[in-house]
């Protein structure tokens, strides 16, 4: 049994975790906690700079009109 001492923070270290593990924590009683350590799920990489390029050219919110078309539509006669 490792026993370890929480500081002033509150915060225990735990022998064999990793830097980002992520542990839920059950409390079962006054004196007793369990930790479970939960597993992170594999992270999609991310888009490309083209890949977003085409996504932002296929976006319904792209704008089709030349700057000549949107002043005629939006200013007063």
């Amino acid at each position: 049994m490792n026993a370890v001492r929480a500081d002033a923070k509150r915060r225990v270290v735990i022998p064999g975790a990793k830097p980002g593990d992520l542990f839920d924590v059950q409390r079962q009683s006054d004196e007793r906690f369990v930790l479970v350590r939960l597993h992170r799920p594999n992270e999609a990489p991310g888009m490309s700079r083209e890949a977003c390029l085409e996504a932002m050219d296929r976006s319904p919110l792209n704008v089709a009109l030349s700057w000549e078309q949107l002043r005629r539509i939006t200013r007063e006669p």
